[in-house]
């Protein structure tokens, strides 16, 4: 399991250091061969170990819905999703098309999010965040909110 939040600095080559705290277990889950995909709600990319992708590529090709709005988000997701190898340094190289796509040029934040992980412009973040917290603090307000996740503020 990925957890935690940390920020990175992309390389002049458009390379990311996957923090140490990962690598390990990305070499032993999946010999640091991972997956950069994109999330188009969040404008992020959630990177995953091979096997997870492969578990997430499976369920969607086995959904039968065959519109045109979901044949297009398949087409929009894979078109931007990339194999990429971690190196001996722990370096991942993120595809150009995916940093444009989510406005990433330097600053970023890599965030542990289960079984994958997701690169997010550091401006990006930030914002989300904090519009995120917001709503968040209003939904526990609801006594009914905080007795349900047994959260108290």
């Amino acid at each position: 399991m990925f957890l935690g939040t940390t920020s990175l600095t992309l390389d002049a080559k458009g390379r990311i250091a996957i923090p140490a705290r990962y690598r390990a277990r990305l070499n032993e889950i999946c010999g640091g061969k991972l997956v950069i995909s994109y999330n188009p709600l969040d404008k992020c990319l959630p990177i995953y170990p091979y096997g997870e992708w492969l578990i997430c590529e499976q369920k969607m090709e086995a959904v039968q819905d065959q519109s045109v709005k979901f044949r297009s988000f398949q087409r929009l997701l894979f078109s931007y999703t990339n194999e990429v190898d971690m190196d001996s340094n722990g370096r991942v190289l993120v595809p150009q098309s995916s940093r444009d796509e989510i406005g990433l040029e330097k600053d970023a934040f890599l965030i542990g999010h289960g079984k994958k992980l997701e690169l997010w412009s550091a401006e990006r973040w930030l914002q989300t965040r904090e519009k995120e917290d917001e709503l968040l603090v209003e939904s526990l307000r609801s006594s009914s909110e905080r007795m349900h996740i047994g959260f108290t503020l």
